[in-house]
């Protein structure tokens, strides 16, 4: 008998509401079109790290030109590291 007086009777306020939150639930549950296979950037172009310069500035190298490199010392004091950024101490 419900159905009857539904099927004729004007949608109320009290009706709407509940209509309108749940369509503002829609961008949450993600049925838009996700692409999956994004263009992904080579790993070499991403990848950068951080380094001083003698000069106390830093700069962003990328790791393959650290990679290539030649290491002159390794495992270097803090007295001849701040000599070589002309600090003293």
């Amino acid at each position: 008998m419900k159905d009857n007086i539904r099927k004729g009777s004007k949608i109320s306020r009290r009706g709407i509401l509940p209509l309108l939150g749940s369509t503002l639930l829609i961008p949450f549950l993600g049925f838009g079109n996700s692409n999956t296979q994004e263009v992904a950037i080579p790993q070499e172009e991403e990848e950068y790290q951080t380094l001083l310069k003698p000069d106390g500035t830093a700069v962003k190298v990328k790791v393959s030109a650290i990679k290539k490199s030649k290491v002159i010392k390794e495992n270097v004091s803090n007295k001849s590291f701040l000599s070589w950024l002309g600090k003293t101490f």
